[in-house]
């Protein structure tokens, strides 16, 4: 299973619900499953942005860091152009730079996590060990 990595507190937004395009500086042919990975790294601005959100109600008090949170299936990839000419939500656009010369890539099928599942993550796309990927499939919620 293939993953991608990112901060907090844009990892939790997608299995809350509150984000469905994950903005990207580069595009990508691939389609299918994705794992979403919240690295480790939290910052002073992120961890503002959270508490904000938190305070907004959209966030929980606690995010989990250096874990697997969700499973989605990755659509499309779209230029943040023609996504924000569609129209797109305040809250998804919130959630994501939709700059000029960013892609926008569009996710689906989410499947959020029981319970986060720890691994190391990595820059780019990334390949989840096979321990780690049933791990994933038995914390699925259904």
């Amino acid at each position: 299973m293939r993953a991608i990595s990112l901060w907090q507190p844009w990892a939790s937004a997608i299995p809350l619900g509150h984000k469905s395009i994950e903005t990207r500086h580069w595009a990508t042919p691939y389609r299918g499953e994705l794992a979403i990975h919240a690295a480790k790294r939290f910052a002073r601005e992120e961890r503002e942005f959270a508490q904000i959100e938190r305070a907004l109600g959209r966030m929980p008090a606690r995010l989990p860091l250096g874990a697997i949170v969700a499973v989605v299936d990755l659509i499309d990839v779209r230029t943040s152009d023609d996504l924000l000419a569609e129209g797109i939500g305040p809250i998804e656009k919130l959630y994501g730079n939709y700059g000029p010369g960013r892609f926008g890539w569009v996710l689906a099928n989410v499947r959020p996590l029981r319970e986060p599942v720890g691994c190391v993550g990595r820059q780019g796309f990334w390949t989840l060990p096979d321990v780690v990927v049933a791990a994933v499939r038995e914390s699925i919620a259904t």
